[in-house]
């Protein structure tokens, strides 16, 4: 199979650390596969890239290392401490091939911006001599962006480039820079990026397929498990009450509430979907500097039965988000490369099953996205003239 390269925004974060140092450990047999999807024998027929054929790349604005990065995630107990000196020489080669990324948008994006950074994924594809390359946003939380002519008409994104004035988000910016370099998209993060409806069109014309939002990983996809049972047993759910306990990077983030608006939204929104009706009760994230990099989710679930019968449901989460996110970001980056090599363009729904806030569709029961995404991939495998 010809290599596939993956491109992180945010290349240096913890998510990307482990991403990048789990798919050496696995290419050079020092860790398993757990927790790779697409390592079930379901996707066998699908003749996705493998993991040891991806190449890594990404933009960021941290001066931290890979290296550095993943000593620290070691030190924390998400890496098992002997893989950071192990794969130190990959770690450094691919920090080599990472480029500085978007610093301030507050004044507006401008050409020479997003042609700098489509010029960086355009390098790095001749480069390493890639087929092709996917798009994967892992950079922190945005808050949401205010509405403006830009975000709508394709045309009002392009004048307002050309004159420094373009008022869209950096996850915007990496999704049109993206698209003008024929690559894939992946949004795990809540971002806006590729929704604005003018990327939306660019992505069709490009004939580029696109993938998001926001990693399901920990809580939500508990919820998305539990919540068909509650309605498909006809159980009448009247609370779900919910507390998100985070340190690291991601709960400092999440600490301002302008970032953690899109973060609540996404969590939120498939729970109606699922259950039928918006229950009551209230949804926190709270910032604990002491949780380091794990994250620690507690739900009460009030619900009646028959007669009126009050009764109630708890669980608790408790996990390392890097080391749960890393495997669905290489198994997302073969999969958007599969649907590129099938020349798909615009959204993809048959990969709901990795996001809270699925594009292109409105399924968000865990079951029934499995078997969207199963089937897709058990179809006779069609590639692009």
């Amino acid at each position: 199979m010809t290599r596939v390269g993956v491109w992180l925004i945010g290349a240096r974060g913890s998510v990307a650390t482990t991403a990048v140092l789990g798919a050496l450990a696995v290419r050079s047999g020092a860790a398993g596969r757990t927790g790779c999807v697409t390592e079930r024998p379901e996707f066998a027929g699908a003749r996705l890239p493998g993991i040891g054929d991806l190449v890594f790349g990404g933009h960021d604005v941290s001066e931290t290392g890979l290296r550095e990065s993943a000593e620290r995630l070691a030190g924390a107990g998400v890496l098992s401490a002997h893989l950071p000196p192990a794969l130190a020489d990959g770690l450094d080669r691919t920090e080599r091939g990472l480029r500085r990324g978007l610093d301030d948008v507050c004044g507006g994006v401008r050409r020479g911006d997003v042609d700098r950074l489509e010029a960086d994924l355009r390098e790095f594809s001749e480069r390493e001599a890639l087929e092709r390359v996917v798009v994967v946003d892992l950079s922190s939380t945005e808050p949401r962006p205010g509405a403006y002519a830009e975000h709508t008409d394709a045309d009002a994104l392009e004048a307002a480039l050309d004159t420094g004035t373009a008022r869209i988000p950096a996850s915007s910016a990496y999704a049109y820079a993206a698209l003008r370099a024929g690559c894939a998209f992946v949004e795990f993060t809540p971002n806006t990026g590729p929704r604005l409806p003018a990327l939306a069109r660019l992505a069709d014309r490009s004939g580029v397929p696109w993938a998001g939002s926001d990693g399901k990983t920990g809580e939500t996809l508990v919820k998305s498990a539990l919540a068909p049972m509650f309605a498909a047993r006809a159980l009448h759910v009247r609370s779900w009450s919910s507390v998100n306990l985070l340190g690291g990077g991601d709960g400092a983030t999440l600490a301002d509430p302008a970032n953690a608006e899109s973060k609540l939204a996404s969590k939120a929104r498939g729970l109606e979907h699922m259950l039928g009706h918006g229950p009551d009760g209230p949804l926190h994230i709270d910032y604990v500097p002491d949780l380091g990099d794990a994250k620690v989710a507690w739900d009460h679930v009030s619900f009646e039965g028959f007669l009126g019968a009050r009764m109630s449901l708890q669980f608790t989460w408790s996990g390392y988000d890097s080391a749960l996110a890393a495997p669905l970001v290489l198994d997302l980056a073969r999969l958007a490369a599969h649907a590129h090599r099938q020349g798909r363009s615009g959204p993809l729904p048959e990969l709901a099953f990795f996001f809270k806030d699925p594009v292109g569709t409105r399924e968000h029961g865990l079951a029934e996205q499995w078997r969207a995404l199963t089937s897709w991939c058990a179809a006779p495998v069609e590639e692009a003239e």
